[in-house]
């Protein structure tokens, strides 16, 4: 039988239609990148202060960034044994974007992945890149801006678009006041609408879909719309090989429909997360102090803002969920139980007949 062929990067083609979703800080490192990697998806690291556990990463935090991304990337490379692709994702609303965009690209590795804000300047830090360039956004009009200034300002386009709707975990890239109205526009509509606008424009390039993908019959519905794959986060965090803590794996497992809510971050983007004793003390409290600062994000002010993104994600990550923040998907109180990636992804796949 053959394999799904759906994307060509440096040489190498993914040989199933899934991106594993980025997820800082820890949560998706090189084992579990690499694991995905083997089984013939795109394994993804996040940049968001994956050195945490270095020595010097309140006194360097990006040396340290930058030599832990290394690290992973080798780990990941070396348990892929050369199968699928390797991305990175990294946060427009991260200080030093420039600096990291630019060193990133200079690693071994397949593709930068990039929202929490527009990547309108990343051609810019990448020249010379030989991996792809892929903005996340979440309406057409976000596609539309960012491949007219591609082409106009660097004479390029991106090489796949990723579509996050509503229902995605963390950073979501929409307002305060769609939130507060829960009117959102569905995962379907927004990719319709971006479809629609590059081909008004003439163009033909991936799109991937993400926020709210659970199933394998999600999957194969947004593949007959026309989709070339998903991009998938939350229902990796339960696997044996997710690089978070059992305790973080066990906060989503446990976790109820109505446990999963909104929660304000220090960017300015509405976040969604699992409730924690830190979420309730955030929600009655309005603001958590301040006791160290890594200049992580580029709306954050220490002296006023309502509490470090970093230290909560740094807490979570290693297993003290009381402090911390547990980023989930709207489907995360439908995960059970821990599985193997390779047990998942053969799920995930039960419905891809069709595309083989």
């Amino acid at each position: 039988m053959k394999q799904i062929h759906t994307w060509l990067v440096r040489g190498k083609t993914m040989s199933i239609p899934i991106i594993q979703g980025g997820m800082g800080i820890g949560v998706s490192l090189g084992r579990l990148a690499g694991s995905v990697m083997k089984e013939g998806g795109m394994g993804v690291i996040s940049a968001a202060q994956p050195g945490y556990n270095e020595p010097d990463f309140y006194k360097d935090p990006v040396s340290a960034n930058l030599r832990a991304l290394k690290k992973e990337i080798a780990k990941a490379r070396l348990i892929s044994e050369g199968h699928g692709l390797l991305g990175i994702n990294l946060m427009v609303a991260g200080e030093k974007y420039d600096i990291y965009a630019t060193e990133i690209a200079k690693m071994d590795i397949d593709a930068i992945i990039s929202g929490a804000g527009l990547p309108l300047s990343l051609p810019q830090y990448t020249e010379g890149f030989d991996g792809a360039i892929i903005p996340i956004v979440s309406s057409g009009k976000a596609a539309k801006l960012l491949c007219k200034r591609y082409l106009s300002s660097y004479q390029r386009l991106p090489d796949a678009l990723v579509i996050e709707g509503p229902m995605a975990g963390g950073h979501l890239g929409f307002t305060w006041d769609q939130v507060n109205r829960r009117e959102f526009p569905s995962l379907e509509s927004i990719f319709e609408d971006v479809k629609r606008e590059l081909n008004t424009l003439g163009i033909d390039i991936p799109v991937f879909v993400a926020g709210g993908i659970y199933t394998s019959s999600d999957i194969a519905t947004f593949m007959r719309l026309g989709a070339s794959g998903v991009q998938m986060g939350t229902r990796f965090i339960a696997t044996e090989e997710c690089d978070a803590s059992d305790a973080f794996k066990q906060t989503l497992i446990d976790a109820k429909e109505e446990d999963i809510d909104f929660v304000l971050s220090p960017s300015g983007y509405p976040g969604r997360a699992v409730k924690t004793q830190f979420t309730k003390t955030l929600k009655e409290l309005g603001k958590i102090k301040v006791k160290r600062c890594v200049n992580c994000l580029k709306p954050c002010n220490p002296a006023d803002t309502v509490y470090c993104i970093t230290e909560a994600l740094i807490e979570a990550v290693k297993g003290n969920i009381s402090d911390g923040l547990v980023f989930s998907g709207t489907n995360g109180y439908r995960v059970h139980s821990i599985v193997k990636v390779k047990e998942l992804i053969k799920e995930l796949l039960s419905e891809m007949e069709g595309f083989r």
